[in-house]
């Protein structure tokens, strides 16, 4: 094992506080929200577990980076949204997509900048 990865191997919890892998490491039954969510998964009221910490060189953003791991068995299925929520999502969704000043629905959100759809931005503007 390389001194960067020693520097991170902690399972006990002893140096960080809670247990500690380097990166690629950590037990199998451990998962990021990330794979927890691809697996159709939520945390379920579970605080973190442990955590994987790397050194990264990313630019503008150097030093120890760390990724919470939380325990896939005590994790719970995804909620699903009731009926009642998809539609107001729709909703919510056909509002942000219909132009205000023309009434059609941009098929697109419409730019908050604009506060129009395209179309109608560029109409106003040459007439101006």
């Amino acid at each position: 094992m390389s001194r960067i990865r020693a520097a991170f191997w902690d399972p006990t919890g002893s140096r960080y506080g809670i247990p500690t892998w380097p990166w690629r490491m950590a037990p199998p039954h451990l998962a990021t929200l990330r794979q927890l969510t691809a697996a159709g998964l939520r945390p379920g009221g579970q605080g973190v577990q442990a955590q994987v910490l790397w050194r990264s060189r990313r630019h503008g953003a150097p030093g120890v980076r760390a990724a919470y791991l939380y325990d896939v068995r005590f994790a719970l299925p995804k909620r699903t949204a009731t009926p009642a929520q998809l539609r107001a999502l729709d909703k919510a969704n056909t509002a942000r997509r219909t132009c205000p000043d023309c009434g059609t629905d941009a098929g697109y959100v419409l730019p908050r900048h604009l506060g129009t759809c395209l179309d109608c931005a560029e109409a106003t503007e040459v007439a101006a």
